[in-house]
């Protein structure tokens, strides 16, 4: 797929430390690993649900490839800097096996550039070069990959857990999977479909009405399931009884308001007046939860994002597999 896709991309890219893998997957540090190995520091994923920081790989299928155009995604989009590609193509696909274990090889290249850093917890070090979990959210849209099932899988089978985080505009997609991820994030952000057309920017028809198609789907997964809104303030931060409608509907286990972080390709579209502070993100999540009946269980100031549900407390799933 490389062929398909600008040189200057390509470069732009690896200038910005993605490690391609093979034709069209990826990996990338997470700022949060160079946190929990230098200072200690974790991801709030840890604290919800028990995810080491340290042993998680950042990565995505689907490196140039989506069904939106989001205003609030850090990823690379089309028309940025004027480069130009076709983001909803998909012809020649990597093997679900290949891309495991090119993943996790890209994993330990990364982390090499630590060995000899004197501030790095030397056990954490040691555990991180035997990762535990692959999160398949770094950018694109995972379920355009026809093999995303088998990736899963591929995962499972080498002892991994996984989430998900789809944009949910693919329902058959997840529907059809032959494995379930760990726990399978929906990110749902916008209230209703004017704002959804204004924020996410869909490039594919019916994308409001298939998210709501996605939405519907998830009491049937036997995973925990989590409805992600990403808020952006003056562009979806309105209406929580409108998005209390969709998570009735939908019944996640979890809800993550989490507020728009000002990085990446994102500040070409956005100012960082439209990041909101985490004490906004509390008040909205305060209506959801009144709206809802959800509870507030936790939240990570520094992430600027609170966990509701339903549950006394969140499940842990580092043991899940």
């Amino acid at each position: 797929m490389h062929t398909m896709v600008p040189d200057e991309l390509l470069q732009l890219l690896k200038t910005q430390k993605y490690h391609i893998v093979g034709q069209h997957s990826a990996v990338k540090r997470c700022r949060w690993l160079y946190n929990t190995l230098i200072h200690d520091r974790t991801c709030y994923k840890q604290k919800f649900y028990g995810i080491k920081t340290h042993q998680c790989i950042q990565m995505t299928p689907t490196l140039f490839s989506c069904t939106m155009r989001c205003l609030f995604c850090w990823r690379a989009q089309t028309g940025d800097k004027g480069l130009k590609w076709e983001e909803t193509a998909q012809p020649d696909h990597d093997e679900p096996g290949s891309i495991v274990e090119k993943c996790i090889n890209a994993q330990m290249r990364l982390l090499s550039g630590y060995k000899t850093n004197t501030k790095v917890n030397r056990e954490k070090y040691k555990e991180a070069l035997n990762p535990r979990h692959a999160a398949i959210s770094l950018t694109g849209e995972p379920t355009l990959y026809p093999h995303l099932g088998e990736l899963i899988k591929s995962f499972h089978k080498r002892g991994f857990t996984t989430f998900l985080v789809t944009n949910g505009t693919i329902p058959n997609a997840l529907s059809e999977l032959g494995e379930e991820p760990t726990q399978l994030y929906i990110s749902a952000c916008a209230p209703d479909k004017e704002t959804f057309h204004k924020t996410c920017r869909p490039q594919i028809p019916n994308a409001w009405e298939k998210l709501k198609e996605t939405l519907a789907l998830i009491p049937s997964f036997t995973c925990p399931t989590v409805m992600r809104i990403t808020i952006v303030r003056h562009l979806n931060l309105k209406h929580p009884n409108l998005y209390a409608r969709l998570i009735a509907g939908a019944n996640p286990t979890y809800v993550e308001p989490k507020a728009y972080m000002h990085v990446g390709f994102s500040r070409l579209r956005l100012g960082y007046m439209n990041m909101p502070l985490h004490e906004e993100v509390q008040r909205f999540a305060d209506s959801l939860a009144e709206e809802t009946g959800y509870k507030k269980l936790l939240e990570s100031r520094e992430s600027r994002v609170v966990l509701l549900s339903r549950l006394e407390k969140p499940a842990k799933l580092e043991k899940a597999i």
